[in-house]
């Protein structure tokens, strides 16, 4: 059956129908929707794991019982499974092992554009690059059939266009191939020096027979054009540019499988034309490689390693008629993201502006503290950071920093990366007040579960991670919970923590304004006759609230009534 669908959800079908039975990943854009899609499959187990590390390692343990597993994650979540991606090389796979990576060019909800090419080369595992919807479905299937063919764990790189954009496909049936048993071989898994040591040598001959087979596939193909003057090697998204730019004006050599790359088949492309040209986005990955072969060839001295490429910008540097398009007739004003109007986070924020404090930032939606007019945040780093940052920020700054510094951190990403750098803190004894900002909820990525939460990936109830108890667990005995809706009283107890001699935890608790369970109080109202216009009111940027004339007006359809607004009026004009 022919039916549209998005490359993560393609990618989701390609695992059911190639018989998937295991998926353990952690939420990351452009990769989120994989999971959440073939979780609807009941014949798949999938779950949420604390983090990408976790979900690997969950992932090798699946496809080491006989059972076909995949994980997924985002560019920068592969930096959290590289420990046991590179371990994962030399072992191999009993069933097949799927890892799925989204890369992000152009950074449209990442801190880092990475290109995770890089990854598949350095840790010698072999790397598919689907182009469209039905690319993504064909390739996670061909991905478990390479998997058991050569022995290793198979990575499939997605990017924000091809994840996210729809395409026709075809689905099939599911086909469970028959389950292979586990056989105890301390050779292949235990990798200790000894064992590692004779595994090495099979992995580069597992790359040399990747490589022939790369020579031979057809994912690898040559499409003949008109102009031989110049030859286009290229993959992903930017085969789709080049084809709306230029058709079957010139040859384009399509790499699906993006490492180990053909060697002789680029040759042989490379000698049919004048000129060759390499279009990719971010690093210069192929035009490597081709200068490895001795080619002379054109690619970053073109195209730039910043930001996404487009049709456009293909046609402009390769001689193409440039689209100019038309020109709306009045500039539209500029739209930041904002915290939600009701976002618990937007008065802790505030608070800690108020008291002038370096605060230590991490990922989530919670970062957009950093923007105005809240402005709170200092740094923002990678998951976890906040908190062993705020570690070594206090030990090195002294008395100058303590009690004038604190971190803030998600329930979600605490869980993820953040409890690690709490047992620093409380091992190591720095005077450190970390706020983990509970909201109940994995918001950035759309309302994820978590540990915190008490629901599986699934919605069905399991077991609950207690935030206070962890924390006492790890060492730190000053654990408080507050409102954040209550400003008077975070602000009291920020000072009270921020004066203890001794490490402290505050947990600011309340569900995200957007869970379909929160009910709210409903809109409140603004008295123009009371209102001063003294703009107090806007000090905490809430999307409901605007000055019209010179006085605060609330929007009612966006406004939830969490009262911090109240608390800022000094006239009484809202309420």
């Amino acid at each position: 059956m022919k039916t549209l669908m998005l490359g993560n959800e393609a990618v989701a079908r390609g695992l059911y129908e190639a018989g998937c039975c295991f998926v353990s990943s952690y939420p990351g854009t452009p990769s989120t929707e994989i999971t959440e899609c073939v979780a609807k499959y009941e014949e798949v187990y999938a779950e949420w794991a604390p983090n990408e590390k976790v979900a690997l390692e969950a992932a090798l343990g699946a496809c080491l019982t006989g059972k076909r597993s995949f994980c997924a994650m985002k560019h920068v979540g592969l930096n959290v499974a590289a420990d046991p991606l590179f371990t994962i090389s030399y072992t191999g796979v009993n069933a097949g092992l799927v890892i799925g990576v989204a890369d992000d060019a152009g950074m449209h909800s990442s801190q880092n554009e990475q290109d995770s090419r890089h990854y598949a080369k350095a840790s010698k595992i072999p790397m598919l690059e689907p182009s469209d919807s039905a690319e993504a479905l064909e390739f996670a299937k061909l991905a478990y059939e390479l998997s058991e063919k050569f022995d290793t764990a198979v990575l499939i790189k997605m990017c924000t266009r091809v994840s996210h954009s729809q395409s026709v496909v075809e689905t099939g049936e599911r086909v469970v191939p028959e389950q292979k048993k586990y056989e105890k071989n301390p050779s292949k898994y235990i990798m200790m020096p000894v064992n590692a040591k004779r595994r090495h040598p099979e992995v580069e001959a597992r790359t040399k027979a990747l490589t022939e087979w790369a020579e031979q596939t057809d994912i690898n193909r040559i499409e003949p054009g008109q102009d031989m003057s110049c030859g286009i090697i290229t993959s992903s998204t930017c085969y789709q540019y080049v084809k709306e730019a230029f058709g079957d004006t010139y040859p384009v050599l399509k790499l699906g499988m993006i490492w180990p790359m053909p060697e002789q088949k680029i040759k042989d492309f490379a000698a049919t034309v004048d000129r060759l040209v390499v279009v990719e986005e971010l690093d210069g990955f192929i035009e490597t490689h081709c200068r490895n072969l001795g080619l002379s060839v054109s690619g970053k001295d073109l195209f730039t390693n910043i930001g996404e490429l487009s049709q456009n910008l293909v046609k402009e540097k390769l001689g193409g008629k440039v689209e100019t398009g038309t020109c709306l007739a009045e500039n539209i004003p500029a739209r930041p993201p904002v915290m939600c109007a009701g976002c618990p986070h937007r008065s802790i924020f505030y608070v800690l502006k108020k008291l002038n404090l370096t605060v230590l930032g991490d990922i989530g939606c919670y970062t957009l503290g950093a923007v105005a007019p809240l402005g709170a945040i200092d740094t923002t780093i990678c998951m976890g950071a906040s908190v062993s940052g705020l570690h070594g920020f206090v030990k090195a700054g002294g008395e100058e920093m303590e009690g004038r510094t604190v971190a803030v951190i998600g329930d979600s990403t605490f869980i993820h990366s953040g409890v690690t750098g709490l047992i620093n803190i409380a091992y190591n004894e720095s005077n450190a007040t970390v706020i983990i900002l509970d909201n109940s909820i994995t918001g950035m990525t759309g309302h994820q579960q978590n540990p915190t939460t008490g629901y599986n990936l699934k919605g069905d109830p399991c077991t609950k991670i207690d935030l206070e108890s962890l924390c006492h667990a790890v060492g730190i005995q000053r654990v408080r919970v507050v409102d954040p809706y209550d400003m008077e009283a975070c602000q009291t107890v920020i000072k009270e923590e921020l004066a203890a001699k001794e490490p402290s935890v505050i947990i600011s608790r309340r569900p995200c304004a957007l869970l379909k369970y929160v009910k709210h109080p409903g809109p409140i109202c603004s008295d123009p006759e009371k209102c001063k216009g003294c703009k107090a009111c806007m000090n905490i940027g809430c999307p409901a609230i605007s000055m019209v004339d010179g006085k605060a007006k609330i929007d009612a359809t966006l406004c939830v009534g969490c009262g911090v607004c109240e608390q800022l009026c000094k006239f009484d004009a809202l309420g």
